[in-house]
C-alpha cells in the first residue's frame, strides 16, 4: 500500500491546555474523518505550533484520542513576521490506496485562510 502524506492545519482562540487539546483533537479527528482513516493507518504524525502557543504539547491531544502507539512529534514553527497566530499544523504520514489527487488536506477555523485552494 503506497505511504501518503496529509497536511492539516488549525488556529487556536488561546495560548491554554484547554484550547491546544481541543484545536488538536478536532484536527487529528477531522483528517482521519475526511480521508477514511483509522490509526491503524497512521505511520507517524509531526505537529508544528506557532511559537505563541505554548500551553501544552498538541501530539498529547492524538494520544488522548488512543493514538498510543504511533510515533509523534512536536516541534515550533518558523517565527515568520506577519504568519497566521496560534495556528497549530500536521503533517500525517499514512498507509491508504487513495491517489495523491484523492487525499483531503484539513484547514479548519482562520487556518482555512492558508489554503483557500484546497476544497473545505
Amino acid at each position: 500500500m503506497p505511504v501518503r502524506a496529509i497536511r492539516g492545519a488549525i488556529q487556536v482562540d488561546g495560548d491554554t491546555r484547554e484550547e491546544i487539546l481541543k484545536g488538536s483533537a478536532e484536527l487529528v479527528t477531522a483528517v482521519l474523518e475526511r480521508n477514511d482513516l483509522t490509526a491503524d493507518d497512521i505511520i507517524s504524525i509531526v505537529f508544528t505550533a506557532t511559537t505563541d502557543l505554548t500551553a501544552e504539547f498538541p501530539a498529547y491531544a492524538a494520544r488522548l484520542l488512543g493514538l498510543t502507539d504511533v510515533p509523534l512529534l512536536c516541534a515550533s514553527e518558523i517565527a515568520v513576521p506577519g504568519a497566521l497566530p496560534r495556528t497549530l499544523r500536521l503533517l500525517a504520514h499514512v498507509d491508504t490506496p487513495l491517489a495523491r489527487s484523492e487525499l483531503r488536506h484539513v484547514y479548519l477555523r482562520g487556518a482555512a485562510a492558508l489554503r483557500t485552494d484546497l476544497p473545505q
